[in-house]
């Protein structure tokens, strides 16, 4: 059903989240984070939900947070990171397969979340960067162990640290992007791989995900690390230079 700049709906056993926010390149706002955590969370006893799919449309998968947004929130006060926290427990506590379906630029959680999902389809024109350097920010969402771990540490140097863009054929090198498609075709060939995943036995495939993953705990202890040092760097010098930098360029 529709519910915002979210839209959720349900085909052959798979959930699919649908960021339709066209006008701000589907940027993520609280109310954004908190209709997908929710639409995770009530998909993990739903028996008739094998699998989900995460996707932002033909053209753009999501410009990150939307910084405005996130501003007029208080970014300086730490209880505005509760509705994007709460969205990565989401996804750190998840026991269904997550297919995500990138078309276009993902940035900032856009690529943050991908590391979360279980398989990841990119369209030629998909690029990724998690550019929080630039903002004086350090990265989120258990990036910081994620990245590591698949794609190793001098890409995710690259990426977290230097701020780099990567592009789908990069991405698709690093590991962290399975299968690069034509631009407006992510969403089918994604349905294709839900409808392959929701044909094999499900308590096979939820404990063979379990093997495969870090422990949630350990990735909600980096989120909470991560979270933390990232409100600390919310009052820096640095960040409040390069807040107020966005804000003087969107004023012109």
């Amino acid at each position: 059903m529709p519910n915002g700049n979210i839209v959720v709906t349900e085909e052959h056993a798979t959930r699919v989240i649908t960021l339709r926010r066209p006008s701000k390149k589907n940027a993520i706002t609280q109310d954004m984070y908190r209709e997908m955590s929710r639409a995770i969370d009530t998909a993990q006893n739903n028996p008739e939900i094998r699998c989900m799919i995460i996707t932002g449309g033909s053209g753009v998968f999501t410009a990150g947070d939307d910084i405005d947004d996130f501003m007029q929130a208080g970014a300086a006060n730490s209880e505005t990171l509760t509705d994007g926290a709460r969205f990565l427990y989401s996804l750190a506590l998840n026991v269904k397969p997550i297919i995500a379906a990138v078309d276009g630029a993902s940035i900032g959680m856009g690529t943050v979340m991908l590391f979360h999902c279980d398989y990841v389809l990119a369209s030629t024109a998909a690029t990724f960067s998690a550019p929080y350097i630039h903002l004086g920010l350090v990265p989120v969402g258990a990036s910081s162990l994620l990245m590591p771990s698949t794609m190793g540490y001098q890409r995710a140097f690259a990426m977290l640290v230097m701020g780099r863009t990567f592009t789908a054929a990069e991405a698709h090198a690093a590991g962290f992007v399975n299968t690069v498609v034509s631009s407006g075709h992510t969403e089918v060939e994604a349905r294709k791989v839900a409808r392959e995943i929701c044909k094999l036995p499900a308590e096979a495939v939820a404990a063979s995900r379990k093997l495969l993953r870090a422990a949630p705990e350990e990735l909600t202890r980096r989120i909470d690390q991560e979270s933390h040092l990232f409100g600390e760097r919310l009052t820096s010098d640095e960040a409040i230079a390069a807040f107020n930098a966005f804000a003087n360029r969107k004023r012109r």
